[in-house]
């Protein structure tokens, strides 16, 4: 359902949880899950107390305002750059598109929490070693270039991978143990494939506006049917990738994820259904409620088993 503009006041605080976009921190909460639930149960292994809660806490606090900057940054530059039009837009109302957020509040607050998520990145410098300070400028710099460039390239995808997969599950591993394994490798590449689709699922509703900017996302390369196997495939080849859970002795974390599996192919037959227009942010709000039932399902299998 869309927001009525006039029940918005102008910077309030209503005004900046909408631009917050709240349900996409479960994209940020699920890598760290993973990778945190995967160092717990190694750490086992381990002389001495190996696993650090506090470092823990930095790292899942350290995603969600990472998150929260990204919306910011994407709210802002879309803006700018004429992206968001209210009159055509078809996914969520955007707070600066709408006036809900003025744009010079709006860079206040881009500048505060990329400050604040160096704040509470820094101090992981003494759990994890000085990498973790190119780690941190890694993530901001291509926090701003997703926006405002790479997007635009149809590199989105390879994007959420990288940093919604393989960095911030081997991450929070590292973090712990200063080490990596295969399955850590794997289970980070099967997490960034799931959590792509909420990308897939967004550019798939936006095919029609991006072709119209010059925005060449995958979905526009590859056109509507090509994308809908591309989303089923999405969730059937992670779970089949949770195969390294079985064979590292984490039955559990292979089998639960079927379950997650379920509600994928019923968003996916629902997206058949749909095909195009603003009803697809029905599809939108299942794919992420799917991505937590596959992180918790991966977390409780890791540490059931």
């Amino acid at each position: 359902m869309m927001m009525n503009i006039e029940t918005v006041k102008v910077n309030s605080l209503k005004a900046w949880l909408l631009a917050a976009r709240p349900k996409t921190l479960t994209g940020a909460a699920v890598p760290v899950m993973i990778g945190l639930a995967l160092s717990w149960v190694d750490s086992w292994g381990y002389e001495g107390d190996s696993f650090s809660w506090v470092a823990a806490a930095l790292c899942l606090l350290f995603a969600f305002i990472m998150q929260i900057d990204a919306n910011f940054i994407n709210d802002f530059f879309d803006y700018v750059k004429g992206s968001d039009d209210k009159e055509t837009r078809l996914g969520p109302e955007r707070a600066c598109s709408q006036g809900w957020v003025t744009i010079d509040a709006m860079k206040y607050a881009i500048a505060a929490t990329t400050c604040i998520a160096c704040m509470i990145g820094l101090p992981l410098v003494f759990f994890g070693g000085l990498e973790m300070i190119l780690v941190g400028i890694t993530c901001v710099l291509f926090c701003f270039l997703y926006t405002t460039h790479l997007s635009y390239k149809g590199l989105g995808d390879l994007l959420v991978l990288v940093f919604f997969g393989v960095v911030p599950v081997c991450i929070t591993y590292y973090i712990q143990l200063h080490t990596f394994t295969f399955e850590l490798l794997t289970a980070s590449l099967a997490c960034g494939i799931v959590i792509d689709g909420l990308l897939v699922v967004n550019n798939f509703r936006d095919r029609d506006t991006d072709r119209a900017a010059g925005k060449q996302t995958l979905v526009v390369h590859i056109g509507a049917s090509a994308t809908l196997t591309l989303y089923l495939l999405l969730g059937v080849v992670a779970c089949l990738m949770g195969g390294v859970f079985w064979l590292n002795g984490h039955l559990l974390a292979f089998v639960m994820p079927f379950i997650y599996l379920v509600f994928h192919v019923s968003t996916w037959m629902e997206m058949k259904k749909i095909m195009a227009g603003r009803e697809l942010n029905r599809c939108l709000g299942a794919t992420a409620r799917n991505i937590f039932i596959y992180g918790v399902t991966v977390t409780l299998g890791i540490l059931l088993s």
